[in-house]
């Protein structure tokens, strides 16, 4: 199965993260990233990887970037992964053992969140299709993030990548900050009838920041895993306190603008 596989990451500025990942891919015969002109040393390190194919492509959202990638690959399976995913050697070990001929077009694969490289017990982050059959995918904006549509049947596989990522908060705060105003433009433009109940909490403002301390550090566990689970706990509450001021910011300019 591997040897069908292309993997595809979209790097900017990763020089923190990319190393990790890319080692974990020595397996793959071929490498497509899509980096968006990175001004640190990513260039430099993906040069020392002879299997990667770099194009640079100035970056106006992730869903074109990662369709444009897909442009780039002519494998019949394609693994989609972030600068700061890191396959676990049980994973590439359940991806090589899957069957070539199957009606399977797409794998789910959960993940495990890290704190300067130790795995918490729990994470927000939901499944995500990594694995799928090029021809079938095309990806689609949503809020900040972007997802992939892929048609037909789709199964999880039992291991887990690592969300490791370490560049410096600095970093983090930046991109949060960039994040969370697309994000409240979404909820504010969607109606609530459209909304799961989370997003539901989170456009009401008030409640978010409190229900995701509680849900992190005790229904999560991450209380269990010491400063890591606090760390964690802590960045949550914070871009959840960043997504309801900027809620509250473009409800007052609406409001005082004239009809």
């Amino acid at each position: 199965m591997l040897e069908q596989i292309t993997p595809l990451i979209l790097t900017y500025n990763e020089e923190n993260n990319i190393n990790r990942t890319l080692e974990k891919l020595k397996w793959a015969s071929k490498i497509i990233v899509i980096d968006s002109y990175s001004t640190d040393t990513t260039l430099e390190i993906l040069s020392q990887y002879p299997q990667l194919e770099v194009f640079s492509r100035k970056f106006d959202s992730f869903a074109s970037q990662c369709n444009y990638g897909l442009s780039k690959i002519i494998s019949e399976w394609v693994l989609s992964l972030d600068a700061d995913y890191i396959l676990t050697d049980d994973l590439i070990r359940e991806i090589t053992s899957l069957p070539i001929e199957s009606d399977i077009n797409s794998y789910s694969v959960r993940f495990k969140y890290c704190v300067f490289g130790k795995p918490l017990r729990g994470t927000l982050l939901p499944p995500r299709k990594v694995l799928y059959k090029r021809e079938k995918a095309i990806y689609q904006d949503d809020g900040h993030a972007h997802r992939v549509v892929v048609q037909g049947k789709s199964s999880q596989l039992s291991a887990y990548i690592h969300h490791d990522d370490r560049k410096p908060l600095s970093r983090w705060l930046w991109a949060q900050d960039r994040y969370m105003v697309i994000e409240s433009k979404k909820l504010l433009e969607t109606p609530d009838y459209e909304l799961s109940i989370g997003d539901r909490l989170r456009k009401g403002k008030i409640l978010a920041p409190f229900v995701i301390f509680i849900y992190c550090l005790f229904l999560k566990g991450a209380i269990l895993d010491g400063w890591r689970g606090w760390y964690y706990t802590f960045q949550r509450v914070l871009a959840e306190i960043l997504l309801s001021i900027y809620i509250i910011e473009t409800e007052r300019i609406d409001k005082s603008s004239p009809s």
